[in-house]
């Protein structure tokens, strides 16, 4: 007998005397929990979506629509960035204010190409406030989610307050379960035995997330 076998015949024995439970999986597990705290109106909302992603080191910077492109530029320019990652769906005008060489996003670009990049600038998804929380879903104006991994770099656009809810169960009815779905807290970090912080570990170094009023963040 295999050590497969031996381990799998131990789990249907454990298994033999459970009732067999026909319970449909939204109706297994009672959620009357709060799906949200506070009660916090739309622009309320938004300010504690920013004072969570500070909370998580990310640095926030705020925009309209028809500023956006300079504020990007802006961030670019003071990273001392001279090439930028873009998503084949990010919107042209976006980047219209700044002369940084543009790396596409191709399917066949490896990781040590990505490595090679100075930033990268997405859209996402939606953002959560309760959380400091911006998720990405691989869309167009996300990309693949390497992308957002392996450059040091991130800017990343949330249009406020439409992109904002307030919770992580709101923000789970809205998202597309299979999806790419990529949870982002802040910019890349781990701590050791002795809780030494290092960033860049698993992920950018540096996230920087513009709030866009105005608009749909066309400019």
């Amino acid at each position: 007998m295999s050590s497969r076998d031996l381990i799998l015949g131990r789990v249907r024995r454990a298994l033999a005397d459970v009732r067999q439970d026909d319970t449909p999986y939204e109706q297994a597990v009672r959620r009357g929990y709060l799906r949200e705290h506070g009660g916090l109106s739309p622009a309320e909302t938004v300010e504690l979506l920013a004072e969570n992603l500070a909370d998580y080191r990310a640095l926030v910077h705020r925009a309209d629509a028809a500023g956006l492109a300079e504020v990007i530029a802006g961030l670019l320019r003071a990273h001392g960035s001279k090439t930028v990652l873009v998503p084949s769906g990010l919107r042209e005008e976006w980047l219209s204010a700044t002369d940084v060489t543009r790396v596409p996003d191709r399917g066949e670009t490896t990781a040590h190409e990505l490595d090679r990049v100075d930033s990268v600038v997405t859209a996402c998804a939606l953002a959560i406030a309760e959380t400091g929380t911006i998720v990405l879903d691989g869309s167009p104006d996300q990309g693949r989610r390497r992308i957002t991994l392996v450059p040091d770099h991130h800017i990343c656009v949330v249009r406020v307050p439409d992109q904002v809810v307030s919770s992580v169960p709101q923000a789970l009815e809205l998202l597309d379960p299979t999806r790419p779905l990529t949870w982002i807290s802040g910019p890349s970090a781990t701590s050791d035995i002795e809780l030494d912080r290092v960033e860049g570990v698993h992920g950018p170094r540096t996230l920087e997330v513009v709030l866009v009023t105005g608009g749909d963040g066309q400019g």
